[in-house]
C-alpha cells in the first residue's frame, strides 16, 4: 500500500527536499520553544516530588520527552500533522489525569503510546513503526533515569531530551509526520529543557 500524502514525499523527494525556512520565521519558532521550555522549568509543572535539584527532578525531563513523543506518535498513527499541535495540551494534560486516577505518569504514557501504534497499525499507516520505535527509545531511557540516582538520573533524562532535537530536525527537514512549526518548536524545547537540566544535573 502507497504511503500517506499528508505524512510523506514523493519516491524522489532527495531531488525535490523542501526549500529551509527564513531565518526569522526559525528564529521566532526557535525562541517560542526555548520560552515554552523555561517556562516549564520555572514552574515545576513537570515535578512530581522526591529528591530536587534547584526544584527540578528527572520527573521534569522525562515528562517532557513522553509528551514530545506522544505527539509524534499520534500524528502518525492519525495520518494527520495537525494532530501533533492538537497533542501538545492533551497530553500534557496526562500527568494530572494519571495523578486524578492514582496510577503513575509513565503508565498512562505508555498505554496510551501502545494504543496509538496498535490504531496506525491497524490501519497500515507507514510512519507508525518508526515512531513507535523512537518511542520507545527516547522515552525508554527517561523512564530509566528515574530510577537512578538524582543527579545521574536527571542528566539521562537530560540528554534524553536534548537528543530528540536530532529527531525533530530530521522531521523539520524532510517535512513529514508533523507540522514544520511543531519539528522547530520542538527543537528549541527540547534543547533549552533538556540542556538546562544537564547543567543543573552537573552543577548540583
Amino acid at each position: 500500500m502507497s504511503e500517506s500524502p499528508v505524512l510523506s514525499r514523493p519516491a524522489d523527494a532527495a531531488a525535490h527536499r523542501p526549500a529551509p525556512w527564513s531565518w526569522p520565521r526559525l528564529t521566532a519558532w526557535l525562541v517560542l520553544g526555548a520560552v515554552t521550555g523555561a517556562g516549564l522549568l520555572l514552574t515545576g509543572a513537570a515535578a512530581d516530588g522526591g529528591v530536587r535539584l534547584d526544584g527540578v527532578t528527572a520527573a521534569t525531563p522525562a515528562t517532557a520527552v513522553g509528551v514530545a513523543s506522544l505527539c509524534y506518535l499520534a500524528a502518525a498513527a492519525s495520518g494527520r500533522r495537525w494532530v501533533s499541535w492538537v497533542g501538545v495540551p492533551v497530553t500534557s494534560a496526562m500527568p494530572f489525569l494519571a495523578a486524578a486516577l492514582d496510577v503513575p505518569r509513565w503508565t498512562l504514557f505508555a498505554a496510551v503510546a501502545l494504543v496509538l501504534a496498535g490504531v496506525g497499525l491497524a490501519a497500515r499507516r507507514p510512519t507508525t513503526g518508526p515512531q513507535a520505535l523512537a518511542m520507545l527509545g527516547y522515552f525508554g531511557v527517561a523512564v530509566v533515569a528515574l530510577a537512578l540516582a538524582p543527579r545521574v538520573g536527571l542528566a539521562l533524562a537530560g540528554a534524553a531530551l536534548a537528543a530528540h532535537a536530532v529527531w525533530d530536525v530530521r522531521h523539520y527537514r524532510r517535512d513529514a509526520v508533523v507540522h514544520r512549526s511543531l519539528a522547530v518548536w520542538c527543537i528549541g524545547f527540547d534543547v533549552l529543557l533538556g540542556g538546562v537540566c544537564l547543567v543543573l544535573a552537573v552543577a548540583g
